[in-house]
């Protein structure tokens, strides 16, 4: 018996006024079920449960890219998205499901996972996601991907300074990073500040909530890239982890 992940399409509308229809709703399900598969062989995620993997891995990673509880307005232009350090696919599997006429790119640098998001991206018939390996240190320069995208998306796992850097230089003038947090600090705003100057955004928005069925509070970051990022951001493998930009 497959367990059968909440619909909760009032909470959906409360929240983000909107609902999966339909198939997007298959697709979730779906999704969920590769990942618990996929965790057998992978360790993709902790979170199983149907309910835990409904608010903190689809509900979490729509509500970043919904501001304010609406969707960016740039999503329903054909933006083009980057997903870095995407892991098992989070956000940006939740997001190709949502905004179908966006395209998104899902970096990792690991393989297994990247080999992992492929299969699953062909079982979901998801034709506007596609993958790169590699990391932001590296892709950040390259000229196919820097200055190319609209929204940067990156649930951080580090410093909210390294996640500028990784982002930033890979957004067109105008572009908008979206920071996935936990906890935030006003201290971590100010050295933040200076950090986004450095690569040429501001801080646009800081967004506090709490999740629909824990109230757990978490935090979203918006960063808007107003200037060209110098050329010798971002650094070299690991520099921005070792040495954040404050």
């Amino acid at each position: 018996m497959t367990n059968l992940l909440p619909e909760m399409a009032e909470i959906w509308q409360q929240t983000l006024n909107w609902q999966p229809d339909e198939q997007q709703q298959q697709k979730f399900q779906q999704l969920y079920e590769l990942i618990v598969l996929g965790n057998q062989q992978l360790n993709l995620t902790r979170i199983t449960d149907p309910q835990d993997f409904w608010e903190k891995h689809l509900w979490d990673s729509l509500r970043g890219i919904a501001p304010q509880g609406q969707f960016i307005p740039s999503l329903s232009e054909n933006a083009s998205i980057i997903d870095i350090g995407t892991g098992a696919g989070f956000p940006g599997i939740p997001v190709a499901i949502t905004v179908p006429n966006c395209t998104i790119t899902l970096l990792d640098s690991t393989r297994k996972k990247i080999n992992f998001i492929n299969e699953t991206l062909t079982q979901l018939t998801l034709s506007n996601a596609k993958t790169l390996v590699g990391r932001a240190e590296e892709i950040g320069h390259h000229p196919q991907h820097r200055k190319t995208y609209d929204i940067a998306l990156i649930r951080a796992v580090s410093n909210a300074a390294v996640c500028a850097e990784y982002t930033l230089p890979l957004l067109k003038h105008g572009g908008l990073a979206v920071i996935y947090r936990g906890n935030w600090t006003e201290e971590e705003t100010k050295s933040l500040q200076n950090a986004v100057n450095q690569l040429g955004g501001i801080i646009e928005s800081l967004e506090q909530f709490t999740t629909p069925l824990t109230n757990s509070i978490r935090h979203c970051l918006y960063l808007r890239k107003v200037v060209n990022t110098p050329a010798s951001f971002p650094r070299g493998a690991g520099v921005a982890t070792q040495k954040p930009l404050s």
